[in-house]
């Protein structure tokens, strides 16, 4: 297969992008790694008329510390570069833990943090993650910036609260709180391939060991992910994190915020079935990191 004809552009600063994303408005394209985007062409599923291509902006790649214990990461930092990051390793386990999740290590070396976010699969680990931590995004055009929390981003399949004229440039996710925990499960036919079904876990306890907070966030469930499992969360917040307590807010999950479909790879039935046992799994690991101190 081959792409569509398109212009291509290589700007080595920000400045440069935003300009061509103004003028191209619509028919442009940001390229980062690639990785999703070239196969879309190659099909002829996208049909862009011009390619921004943002790898020779050297200030998108970066980790960096942040305020308050977060981590700042630019938009081309690349998965592998994420994945190795002792930064990343010691804030954010959460994200530490979900890349070597994706794709394989030859897709990581090339595929891009922001990338993910920005495309918005609605099988990748990492838009359910951010959201489950909380991130915020940072968006820039020419004419203003402005930071979108992780729960206005994603919009829907393949999209987000980019506009036509805008870039993301980084992404911001802040520590957790003490005595958190958190987990990411998923299950895959083999290593490398997209999940059937995921999710995400993070909880914190009080002094009293009750639930202070819980997050649980599914991403390839067949619908507009990632999901934000809210009425879950209810079930566990201000009750004693016991077995049957888990089981609850898995099931409401199942039943309740998750709508899967069934398609070649796995039905509906078997799609809710993984998000009892694989959030009753994340959760219960989430506890354990919560009441033993591990980080992995």
């Amino acid at each position: 297969m081959k792409p569509p004809p398109f212009e291509y552009f290589a700007p080595t600063t920000i400045e440069e992008a935003l300009d061509l994303l103004d003028e191209h408005g619509w028919d442009a394209k940001p390229l980062a790694g690639g990785q999703s985007l070239i196969p879309t062409l190659n099909f002829r599923l996208a049909q862009p008329a011009v390619l921004v291509d943002l790898n020779n902006i050297s200030d998108l790649f970066y980790v960096r510390p942040g305020i308050n214990g977060s981590v700042r990461i630019g938009a081309m930092a690349r998965h592998s570069q994420v994945e190795r990051d002792a930064l990343i390793a010691e804030r954010v386990p959460l994200v530490h833990e979900a890349i070597p999740l994706i794709a394989h290590a030859q897709i990581r070396n090339r595929g891009t943090f922001g990338g993910s976010l920005a495309h918005n699969d609605p099988a990748a680990e990492l838009p359910a993650v951010t959201l489950a931590l909380d991130g915020r995004l940072r968006v820039r055009s020419l004419s203003r910036e402005r930071w979108v929390p992780a729960g206005e981003f994603f919009l829907g399949l393949f999209a987000t609260a980019l506009e036509p004229d805008e870039l993301l440039v980084e992404v911001e996710v802040p520590a957790l709180p003490p005595r958190s925990g958190w987990a990411i499960r998923e299950m895959a036919r083999r290593p490398g391939d997209f999940a059937l079904l995921g999710v995400t876990a993070v909880i914190t306890l009080d002094d009293e060991n009750e639930c202070q907070a819980a997050r649980l966030v599914f991403f390839s469930t067949g619908g507009e992910d990632p999901t934000d499992a809210r009425q879950a969360a209810e079930v566990l917040i201000g009750e004693a994190p016991t077995p049957d307590v888990i089981r609850a807010t898995a099931e409401t999950a199942a039943s309740e915020d998750i709508d899967p479909t069934g398609d070649i790879h796995a039905s509906a039935e078997y799609r809710r079935h993984l998000a009892k046992v694989l959030a009753c799994q994340a959760l219960e690991q989430a506890l354990e990191r919560v009441t033993t101190g591990a980080l992995y």
